[in-house]
């Protein structure tokens, strides 16, 4: 069975809040930085994308092109 000791002093709230404040901005600064890469990332996929619908587009249109040949007589 496992005990633990009594503290000589109560913890305050002004160093819970203090703690909790400093676990905060730690996590916030972790987030932060990896919303810029993915933001980053997002856009260079999304003009990748982009570029690869225009050209599959522009392939499709000249596949299915009829070419019509108008002789006069």
């Amino acid at each position: 069975m496992s005990t633990t000791a009594p503290t000589s002093e109560p913890v305050s709230a002004d160093e819970l809040r203090q703690k909790i404040q400093a676990f905060q901005n730690s996590v916030q600064g972790k987030v932060d930085e990896k919303k810029n890469t993915l933001v980053t990332v997002g856009g260079g996929a999304v003009i990748v994308l982009l570029v690869l619908f225009f050209l599959l587009g522009k392939r499709s249109g000249k596949k299915k092109t009829t070419l019509v040949e108008i002789r006069r007589l």
